[in-house]
């Protein structure tokens, strides 16, 4: 998936606060003088190379999704494509360094501090004297004050996704000149730095018309290293070429074309020279890399492809001459056509092979990570305890390591629902859930009534399906002794092999056996759906009525002095709880209905790895006697149909990451609420779990100006929702680029925001050997 997730802060998450006597959680790391926040588990991966040793022109071809349906990053109908363009030829005051935080960019801002905090807080930026816009006018305090009235939710004609931020302002206005711009906020406002990134100019800005419809296609104006130059729709074609006015360090690339290409057609258009950069899955890496000189040359073969289809006339030709049935002119000429084609495949992958050695594969980490999703709004996830049993089954160093281990990447499980590892309010608070424990989860399944080897009624149709197979085995039986008993013997043999493998593969699907048959893509790639990628930011789910799980008894019953090691009263079943004996082999029940959860996935290409993640997840909820029904749907249907219409009980998808976690994390984890229409608002919390507490917190953490006390909120706030198990980080998701080894400063970025104007082919002189950069490191570093 893109660097870029689906737009500047698109997306939101949530926290709780934790009271005294509600929830004891675990001494957070950050009262001790060790940073928890640590390093990004993986550095940007992107050919470095100091700009002097970049040849000046080139054209960059970039894949990308698909061309943006709108420019606007403010509407619901933005993309990742669409914040890939805004960075390279819009205003940011602020953006990403290499750990995931939020750093001044001085190409646009002197800059930029609290200079009041009462009786109102107020930020006064200071601009750079030489940012422009295209056209010649500076950039100043009318462009700040048209984005605010825009996007500040009081003109409902602004057909806009979101405003948080821009609705605690007050007021805009000059400071002691037009580069000087005062705002002041009604409410304190934390997270002011994610403000007027990016910037539009008041073209756009200044009235509904030009906001809702003058920048879909294009941008006349702008200020970044690049302009837009062309949107070609009929092309699958951005092209962005050199801002001529541009005042800050010059762009090395004449331009940048933004080509739409399929995921599952980047190898081919790589090999055919039209593309130089990509994102790639795991199984078009290894193409890439065994291409390399350190490659085997023969990868790109796949099964079967070593000849032995083109051998295949051959062998025909042999067998149908021993029965006399071709002559020996006819076996002459299919074997003369069939080294034609052996030769022409060879021929055609050596140049394929050649094509591919030109590129190197270039590996991060993404700013996302991959969660497990339970749906709480009704059913058994409604149950804290039955969730909190589901989480301390799963192995999450198990299911990080199957992902991430074979790419070569850091294999640790994310800890934190709010930031990653390297960002600032990142802490690693698990700890209040508690680590896998089968025990411990069968223990919460037997005191919330799901017991095993329990009656199960069955539905009378599934009798009658039972009824009509074991009569239908019956007659296969007679059959079989009917025929000749040495064949059949044979044949009864041939089929329990059979059928024990089938049973292994059985298991391997994790119980289910209602897409066992389906193909799950590629195989290879990771899949995971990014909430909100190419969906809007709207918030309104279903109409199932969710359930405050926050003030029920199951979290308060213990006191802190029955906590194990790191964990929390609540992530535990009553002190003395028994674990079931047979837990482990048989299914759990209650009420004569066995445990059984959907488990639903997209289907499309690069869901393999997520099928395969299912799996080994469906094996250890079967450990305790939880069974999954696993089903693939349509990547279009997925989110909409699925996962925000709340008809799922277990989902896997992906939320990006956000330096502003106070901000942006509040509508994924908010406690859904009644709407005027009398439907359920649940923003963007489609786990339907959130609690009283999660909304307090946010609300404290949003309007705490010090950095320290705000990051102290977050992370307490992470431990409470973890503790409510609606939804559980698994791994950060990995980010594999194919790029021209002469290119730099391009290729997995990381947490950091791309530099557009550093990006640039080298010079033959700085070009290492088969041309990779002289300066760049083996591989990802560890960030600092």
């Amino acid at each position: 998936m893109s660097h870029d997730g689906i737009g500047p802060r698109a997306v939101m998450r949530s926290v709780a606060f934790l009271t005294a006597g509600v929830l004891a959680v675990p001494a957070l790391a950050g009262c001790g003088s060790e940073d928890p926040a640590g390093k990004p588990l993986a550095g940007p991966d992107i050919g470095s190379a100091d700009r002097a040793k970049i040849a000046d022109g080139g054209t960059l071809r970039w894949a990308v999704d698909a061309v943006p349906d709108t420019l606007n990053t403010f509407q619901s109908d933005a993309d990742a494509t669409t914040t890939r363009v805004a960075q390279a030829v819009l205003p940011s005051m602020f953006r990403m360094d290499e750990r995931g935080r939020a750093v001044r960019n001085p190409d646009y801002l002197e800059s930029a501090e609290v200079v009041k905090t009462e009786p109102k807080q107020v930020v006064l930026y200071r601009i750079n004297q030489q940012a422009v816009w295209s056209d010649g006018r500076e950039i100043g305090a009318a462009d700040f004050a048209a984005q605010w009235r825009a996007l500040s939710g009081k003109d409902t004609a602004y057909w806009t996704a979101r405003n948080a931020g821009y609705d605690r302002i007050e007021k805009v206005e000059r400071g002691k000149g037009n580069l000087e711009v005062k705002v002041t906020f009604s409410r304190p406002y934390a997270d002011w730095r994610s403000l007027f990134t990016p910037l539009y100019p008041k073209e756009v800005m200044g009235t509904p018309d030009s906001f809702n419809d003058g920048a879909r296609k294009k941008l006349k104006v702008t200020a970044g290293p690049f302009t837009v130059k062309k949107v070609d729709s009929k092309e699958d074609e951005v092209t962005l070429a050199r801002n001529a006015r541009w005042w800050g360090s010059p762009a090395r690339l004449s331009e940048i074309v933004l080509r739409a290409v399929p995921r599952d057609e980047r190898v081919s258009a790589l090999a055919a020279g039209t593309l130089d950069l990509a994102e790639i899955d795991p199984a078009a890496a290894r193409h890439i890399t065994a291409a390399g000189p350190q490659g085997t040359g023969t990868p790109l073969m796949g099964p079967g492809a070593d000849g032995s289809a083109a051998d295949e006339p051959h062998s025909r030709a042999v067998a149908r001459g021993s029965d006399k049935e071709v002559s020996d002119e006819e076996a002459a000429d299919e074997e003369v056509s069939a080294r034609g084609k052996r030769s022409e495949k060879a021929a055609e992958r050596v140049r394929r092979q050649k094509a591919l050695s030109g590129f190197e594969v270039r590996k991060s980490l993404e700013p996302a990570h991959t969660q497990l999703a339970l749906n709480g709004a009704d059913g058994p996830l409604a149950d804290e305890r039955v969730r909190r049993a589901v989480a301390r089954a799963l192995d999450r160093k198990e299911l990080a390591e199957a992902v991430l281990k074979p790419l070569g990447l850091p294999a640790e499980p994310v800890g934190s629902h709010l930031a990653l590892s390297g960002q600032a309010a990142y802490a690693d608070n698990s700890g209040a859930l508690g680590r896998q424990d089968t025990k411990e989860a069968q223990a919460l399944l037997a005191d919330a009534g799901w017991v095993p080897g329990g009656p199960v009624e069955e539905k009378k149709e599934e009798k009658a399906k039972e009824g009509e197979k074991e009569k239908a085995k019956e007659k296969e039986g007679a059959k079989e002794k009917a025929g000749e008993k040495a064949k059949e013997g044979q044949k009864e043999k041939a089929g329990e092999k059979a059928a024990g493998a089938e049973g292994k593969e059985g298991k391997k699907d994790g119980g289910s056996g209602k897409d066992a048959g389906k193909k799950s893509g590629d195989g290879d790639g990771d899949g995971t759906y990014i909430v909100g990628e190419d969906e809007g930011h709207g918030g309104r789910g279903d109409d199932k009525a969710p359930r405050d799980s926050g003030t029920d008894g199951h979290l308060a019953q213990e006191g802190a002095g029955r906590l194990k090691q790191g964990g929390a009263p609540g992530a535990y079943a009553p002190q003395g709880t028994a674990a079931p004996a047979k837990a482990g082999t048989a299914p759990v029940a209650k009420n004569g209905k066995a445990l059984v959860l959907r488990f639903v996935l997209p289907s499309g290409p690069g869901s393999g790895t997520l099928r395969s993640v299912a799996d080994r997840i469906s094996r250890m909820l079967e450990r305790i006697g939880i069974r999954s029904d696993i089903s693939q749907v349509d990547d279009a249907s997925y989110f909409k149909d699925h996962i925000a219409s709340g008809k799922y009980d277990l989902a896997l998808y992906s939320w990006p990451a956000t330096a502003f976690p106070a901000t942006d994390a509040r509508p994924i984890h908010a406690k859904p609420v009644p709407a005027a229409d009398g439907s359920l608002n649940v923003e963007q919390n489609y786990t339907r779990v959130g609690t009283d507490q999660v909304d307090q917190l946010f609300d404290q953490a949003i309007a705490t100006l010090d950095d320290s006390e705000h990051r102290e909120l977050i992370r307490k706030a992470d431990s409470r929702i973890w503790a409510v198990a609606g939804s559980i980080p698994l791994y950060q998701r990995p980010q594999l680029t194919a790029a021209r080894k002469d290119l730099a400063n391009a290729g997995a970025f990381g947490l950091r925001t791309p530099v557009y104007e550093d990006m640039g082919f080298l010079k033959k002189a700085a070009r290492g050997p088969a041309g990779t950069p002289g300066a760049r490191s083996a591989g990802p570093s560890s960030g600092s």
